[in-house]
């Protein structure tokens, strides 16, 4: 169990996991009022939880020395994979808990459990294409884009705003597997970039 503590460790999964709970905290605090209150039907407090502890997680993904980790004796596929999906369902976890608490942050668990593997399936894409230290920019930079994209009703539309559609929703669906298994193979493959 040694080496599992000094892997967290050295992916910073504390501080990681304290970002997430603190994140969550700060959107579910001014949201909890109940009643007609923001988190009442709208996904978009669930998304930023969300996609606030993908871009926590992505610190992980990378660390303290590549050619380090390129040279160690042991089979980095399986443990890459494991720690991306790992990292999704804590991602999944948070928001979960907070409506355990009886508030709603305006999501299903069906919602969030699509929105967590697509973000953090799209932050192991961002480590293996650009690095650890710049994981986090493609979840962020998606979050920006399906908040500003105009409701539409076409494909393109649909997949831009994939994570704020309703949890039924094919496009949205399809598109959050293909970045969690497009992220995880391209992560647990190659490793982050240097």
């Amino acid at each position: 169990m040694r080496w599992l503590t000094l892997y967290a460790r050295s992916r910073q999964v504390p501080a990681s996991l304290a970002a997430m709970v603190i994140g969550a905290a700060a959107v579910w605090a001014p949201a909890r009022g109940g009643g007609e209150g923001p988190g009442d039907g709208d996904p978009r407090l669930a998304v930023l939880v969300l996609a606030m502890g993908a871009m926590a997680a992505s610190v992980g993904l990378g660390g303290q020395d590549l050619a380090l980790d390129r040279t160690a004796a042991i089979r980095w596929l399986p443990r890459r994979a494991a720690h991306v999906l790992l990292a999704g369902a804590v991602v999944a976890a948070v928001p979960l808990a907070v409506r355990a608490t009886g508030s709603d942050l305006g999501a299903g668990v069906a919602f969030v459990v699509r929105d967590s593997a697509g973000l953090t399936g799209l932050a192991a894409l961002g480590a293996a294409l650009s690095g650890g230290q710049y994981a986090w920019t493609p979840p962020f930079a998606w979050l920006a884009v399906s908040f500003l994209a105009p409701p539409g009703t076409g494909t393109p539309t649909r997949v831009a705003a994939w994570p704020l559609l309703p949890s039924g929703t094919p496009a949205a669906t399809w598109t959050a597997l293909l970045l969690l298994t497009t992220g995880t193979a391209a992560y647990a493959v190659a490793g982050p970039r240097r």
